[in-house]
């Protein structure tokens, strides 16, 4: 992994560094490299120079594709073809850390809901997504992303209704499956174009996702990121922990809102997953440290010396 340029330069008190201010700080419960992959795509020269001209382009093409898509049949939908531009967009032009950012969302998000389904008082079981590499996004990984969170939500409160309970707090938490992916920065592409980092990409992709998908899947997708909160909640009743909720914020999810800031709201949904995996390790850790085997630390009994919350 190649070092950050904040952390190459190292501390000048004349001239501190807002990266690196980020970096050390542990309000925000990320691993180490996670942070510095995230803040060295967050202040590359692309994400500086090139997403300010890029996000109003990408957003005034939402509102003409929506326009134009008045005049498509309803249906019309080339989501094999979309995911094959995707994979060669991010394979040829996209930034190692970006990639790997994107990568490891996959399979944290199943994690997550494998930990939410398996610690229910009615368990459901889930679909998990682990994309070993970019080519295996072309198997529509990312509608599959999304149509999965939906069924989620729908399967887990039909088991709950059907056996009149509510989700609570699990005594015991099965951690099992938390994990860090079997993911490396450095088996990432590291071509002379890959540049772009992870905003601008969205940003750019989002216009193509509206344009080859129908307006239900693209609608879907884009208020999937209202279940941020939704998914929070659940974690955090299974943890009673309901402070780590405090930095899980992509609007209310009662509320739909306009597609126009997708890209915007995307990125802030990929920081939250990987917060709450963080999470979710450091109460494993905290367990397996103690002797347990499921890595619950119940509130008050060690968890706020041994497991920060999320601010």
């Amino acid at each position: 992994m190649r070092t950050p340029e904040f952390l190459a330069r190292g501390h000048d008190e004349r001239d501190p560094s807002p990266w690196l201010a980020l970096y050390l700080d542990q309000s925000t419960p990320l691993p180490d490299e996670v942070k510095a992959a995230w803040l060295a795509d967050s202040s590359s020269g692309s994400r500086q120079y090139l997403l300010p001209f890029l996000r109003p382009i990408a957003r005034a093409t939402i509102v003409l594709i929506q326009v134009v898509k008045v005049f498509v049949p309803r249906n019309w939908s080339h989501s094999r073809l979309l995911h094959r531009i995707l994979a060669w967009g991010l394979q040829h032009f996209v930034s190692p850390e970006a990639n790997w950012l994107i990568l490891r969302h996959f399979h944290l998000g199943s994690q997550v809901l494998a930990f939410i389904g398996r610690n229910s008082p009615a368990p459901v079981a889930t679909s998990p997504l682990e994309p070993p590499d970019i080519e295996a996004l072309k198997d529509d990984m990312f509608l599959k992303h999304d149509l999965n969170l939906f069924n989620f939500v729908i399967r887990l409160n039909q088991a709950l209704r059907d056996r009149g309970l509510a989700l609570g707090r699990a005594e015991a938490p099965d951690f099992s499956m938390i994990r860090e992916p079997a993911l490396r920065l450095e088996d990432m592409p590291h071509g002379r174009l890959n540049f772009l980092d992870l905003q601008s990409a969205i940003e750019l992709f989002t216009p193509l996702y509206q344009l080859m998908l129908t307006d239900n899947d693209f609608w879907r997708a884009a208020n999937s990121l209202q279940l941020d909160e939704t998914i929070g909640i659940y974690a955090a009743t299974i943890l009673a922990a309901p402070e780590h909720l405090i930095l899980v914020n992509n609007k209310h999810p009662l509320v739909p809102l306009s597609t126009l800031r997708a890209g915007h709201r995307l990125v802030i949904h990929g920081l939250s997953t990987e917060m709450l995996h963080s999470l979710l390790q450091r109460m494993k850790a905290a367990r397996a440290g103690e002797g347990g085997e499921s890595g619950f630390v119940p509130a008050g009994e060690g968890a706020s010396a041994d497991t920060p919350p999320l601010a």
